[in-house]
């Protein structure tokens, strides 16, 4: 088993499946919130399982108080000034991109900052800093008050 120590699922994952790292910034915003997206669910998920061995459902409440584009919203409000200016640049991207859907649940500017968010994670991922992701993602739940 990987000790973790310079791992890389994203190279595995390019490895395995015969694919090739591309320019990252010929990148959409909306395609990077995308890989954020799951990237960032996959994070919360494994802490939330990590907490407890409950019932799915149980999982699933508590993974939405984290996922949720209001969740998102107030982390990355408690982030902005901790973005490099690369992070800051993504992030504007992001946030600005005319997206396809709209939010269910929560306001126009939350879902805004949630997809800019999803961007700065989906960039990370996609350039092997998923080390900068998790301090990120870490700091912004603790300082937006936020407890897993």
């Amino acid at each position: 088993m990987e000790d973790g120590i310079g791992y890389s699922l994203l190279k595995d994952i390019l490895k395995t499946f015969q694919g090739k790292q591309k320019d990252i910034r010929t990148y959409s915003p909306l395609t990077l919130a995308y890989i954020g997206d799951a990237v960032y669910d996959l994070i919360i998920r494994t802490v939330v399982v990590e907490k407890a061995n409950r019932p799915a459902s149980q999982l699933h409440h508590l993974t939405i108080g984290y996922v949720s584009a209001t969740a998102q919203s107030r982390i990355v409000q408690a982030l902005e000034d901790s973005f490099t200016e690369e992070e800051q640049a993504v992030y504007r991207r992001g946030k600005n991109a005319k997206p396809h859907t709209t939010a269910k649940n929560a306001s126009g500017a939350d879902y805004m900052r949630a997809t800019g968010l999803e961007a700065v994670i989906g960039y990370l991922y996609l350039t092997d800093r998923m080390d900068r992701g998790l301090e990120l993602v870490e700091k912004g739940i603790r300082q937006a008050g936020l407890r897993i």
